[in-house]
């Protein structure tokens, strides 16, 4: 008798039910196995087709942050406006001021314009902006290179005023003790950004010799003099 294949006429009445048992129960699982493999594929099918979806709604998302990134650029407020329309960008402030300070595909001089604006959301932008910097134990040159390499002065004199106030403020708060006053940390300032645009404008012929630099800074530090170190631009 062939024992993978028994012969059912060979068998008992027992032994031929046990074997249509065993038969019928193989057909289940074998059922089973390709319900499962159907619910797999239906699962796989459902991942493919949500990474899929991922993929077109990240690629839409990334080119409509391009096109506000343009648009800021333009003109820095629409811009702003079209992030925040279109869920890019948070309107708090704080988010705004990381997205500026960030700088990805932004313009600096269209940084500095929309930081330079009078509107009550502008000059808290700016605030944050200038928080975001960090200036402890920088001394005064190096925080203003740090700080004006995030953006481009714009060119009215009250802009340029309101942000090195701000920017005095946080200095002098990250650097407890250099100065007597902001005051003192602004005056210089100043004066530090207008030698150095003498120094390196090839327009400007009567280049001022460091000790004109020290004679126009006297008595700025609350009536007294600074050490000189401190007035020394390199």
């Amino acid at each position: 008798m062939d024992l993978c294949h028994p012969d059912p006429t060979e068998l008992s009445s027992g032994e031929a039910e046990e074997l249509q048992r065993i038969k019928w129960h193989r057909k289940q699982l074998l059922e089973d196995i390709q319900k499962l493999k159907d619910e797999i594929a239906d699962v796989f099918a459902q991942i493919d087709c949500f990474e899929t979806a991922e993929e077109s709604r990240m690629a839409q998302k990334e080119k409509e942050l391009c096109i506000g990134r343009k648009k800021f650029n333009m003109d820095p407020v629409k811009g702003i406006q079209y992030l925040t329309e279109h869920k890019l960008l948070s309107p708090d402030v704080q988010d705004i001021a990381q997205f500026l300070y960030k700088g990805e595909g932004l313009n600096k001089t269209a940084i500095g314009t929309y930081l330079g604006e009078r509107d009550p959301v502008n000059l808290q932008v700016l605030q944050a902006f200038v928080d975001c910097h960090e200036f402890a134990n920088l001394n005064l040159v190096q925080a203003l290179r740090q700080f004006l390499w995030s953006f481009r002065l714009p060119g009215e004199a009250q802009k340029i005023d309101r942000m090195m106030e701000t920017f005095a403020t946080r200095y002098c708060l990250c650097n407890p003790g250099v100065f007597q006053s902001t005051d003192t940390c602004y005056v210089l300032s100043f004066s530090i950004i207008m030698l150095n645009t003498s120094l390196h404008n090839p327009n400007v012929r009567d280049r001022p010799p460091f000790e004109r630099f020290v004679s126009m800074n006297r008595g700025i530090n609350g009536g007294s003099d600074l050490p000189e170190e401190q007035l020394r631009p390199g």
